[in-house]
């Protein structure tokens, strides 16, 4: 389905409800630039981490997309486990998972909260940026001493600039992207809106010094484009 979810006035904060859910793949596309690239980064050293086996958790799975390219490539011995706390999103995974046949676990959880095994691999696609930050740095903390030596976190955010004409202009570009994508001025601004104090982004140098104070040896910066960034950091 297209995302029209934004066409009309907003009456509360942006929520991954069902209205969202039902069209998120297609607002993934059009509202975050080279979204297949960055994914296809993020398969790649998923599965270069699992090529002998292991776990792996994708935080904030949304519908599951990511996990189902990454569960048509995997060693068999491998378990993936997705987690969220929207029931709507989960829905819609656990039907996409359902439908490819695949064996991907799926679980409404506080990601915050969760208690984790020891694994291979941790994702997070857009998801620490809607964390609070004064927990944001708990969770990598929790994220990393579950991480097996060497483990590595892939995580991908949308990423300020401290440099305030610089930033502006950051946000023109990514604004004349969405209207590339056929977002109308009305929805990018009524999206704007309903993200304010929702979406809490660092900038590049905050999230790499994040992952390296909270049990990370290394962090940088696989891909980016404009205030868009995938990182890896490894344990």
């Amino acid at each position: 389905m297209n995302d029209k979810v934004f066409t009309k006035p907003i009456k509360k904060q942006f929520e991954f409800d069902a209205e969202v859910a039902a069209v998120f793949d297609d607002m993934l596309q059009r509202s975050v630039p080279f979204y297949k690239e960055s994914q296809k980064i993020t398969e790649f050293f998923a599965l270069k981490q699992l090529q002998n086996g292991g776990l792996l958790y994708d935080l904030g799975c949304s519908t599951a997309t990511l996990l189902l390219n990454i569960h048509r490539k995997i060693n068999k011995s491998s378990t993936l486990i997705g987690l969220d706390n929207s029931e709507a999103m989960l829905d819609q995974a656990r039907k996409k998972c359902e439908a490819y046949g695949a064996n991907i676990e799926v679980y409404n959880a506080d990601i915050l909260d969760y208690d984790y095994l020891d694994a291979e691999v941790f994702i997070s696609n857009y998801t620490l940026q809607f964390i609070r930050p004064l927990v944001r740095e708990e969770l990598v903390k929790k994220i990393a001493n579950a991480l097996k030596d060497e483990g590595v976190f892939i995580f991908s955010e949308k990423v300020i600039s401290h440099h305030s004409k610089l930033n502006k202009d950051l946000i023109e570009c990514y604004y004349d992207f969405k209207k590339e994508q056929g977002y109308s001025e009305y929805e990018i601004m009524q999206k704007r809106e309903a993200l304010e104090n929702v979406l809490v982004p660092y900038s590049e140098e905050e999230n790499i010094k994040m992952a390296l104070n909270n049990g990370f040896s290394h962090c940088e910066v696989v891909f980016r484009w404009a205030n868009f960034a995938t990182f890896i950091a490894i344990r």
